[in-house]
């Protein structure tokens, strides 16, 4: 998790455990609004890259642009080890 100052963040136990509820809750959400824009007929390859377009520009307005760019640096690699995959790695 980024801190407002652009640098990782330490955590407690506790405040972990809600950063993991939180997340899971935001995931749960995102999923359901990718299943009603398929019912609307949304094609999902415009919806992930609209998506991925809106949470990059809350993160850089939230944290400024050069942590932004210091965070997704290591994106690349978390996808190749199956960081993003819900299922089995393709």
């Amino acid at each position: 998790m980024l801190a407002r100052h652009g640098s990782l963040m330490r955590s407690t136990t506790d405040e972990a455990a809600e950063a993991r509820a939180c997340k899971a809750a935001a995931l749960s959400i995102v999923t359901d609004a990718f299943a009603e824009a398929d019912r609307e007929g949304i094609d999902p390859d415009c919806l992930a890259q609209v998506a991925i377009f809106a949470a990059i520009s809350e993160l850089v307005g939230a944290y400024g642009e050069e942590a932004v760019a210091e965070f997704t640096q290591g994106l690349p690699d978390k996808v190749r080890q199956g960081g993003f995959s819900l299922g089995p790695k393709h």
